[in-house]
């Protein structure tokens, strides 16, 4: 698992729009809020997308952008944008290696299976490239308010 102060692993991965982002872009001109969440369309994860889409104005004064990660493809991506208005960009990791290089699977039993799964986690990366704040299995509800203070910290 990373912790404050360890660098955060860079990557590319295509959004919903199917264009790359990369961490390294971000380097150097703004701060990184980076969430893993379990999949689009769900009743937690819908709502935490919708606060964080609500707040991306007062993340972007803070100078910070929000990217949101889950295993989702893109097309689903961009049904899920569009379908409940969410502005924050959002990843698809299909392959899980980002997912494995910030340490956010586990493995949870799901109707009687141990399946692999997301844990909601929340990086705050600074300019530089070094992880400020990880947070792991968060509760979706009043997180995107939390991590807004963390980012007005930096």
């Amino acid at each position: 698992m990373l912790k404050a102060g360890d660098p955060a692993p860079d990557f590319e991965l295509p959004d919903a729009d199917m264009e790359i982002a990369t961490l390294s872009e971000y380097r150097g001109r703004a701060n990184v809020v980076l969430y893993f969440y379990v999949r689009d369309n769900t009743p937690a994860c819908t709502a935490q997308a919708i606060e964080f889409s609500d707040l991306e104005d007062q993340f972007a004064r803070h100078g910070c952008v929000v990217l949101g990660v889950s295993r989702d493809d893109c097309i689903s991506h961009g049904e899920f944008r569009d379908k409940h208005g969410i502005t924050v960009r959002l990843l698809a990791d299909r392959d899980c290696n980002v997912c494995r290089q910030y340490g956010v699977l586990v493995n949870k039993e799901v109707d009687g299976v141990m399946r692999e799964t997301v844990q909601r986690s929340t990086f705050v990366i600074d300019r530089s490239g070094v992880i400020r704040h990880a947070l792991y299995g968060i509760n979706p509800k009043g997180h995107a308010h939390e991590v807004l203070q963390l980012v007005k910290e930096l």
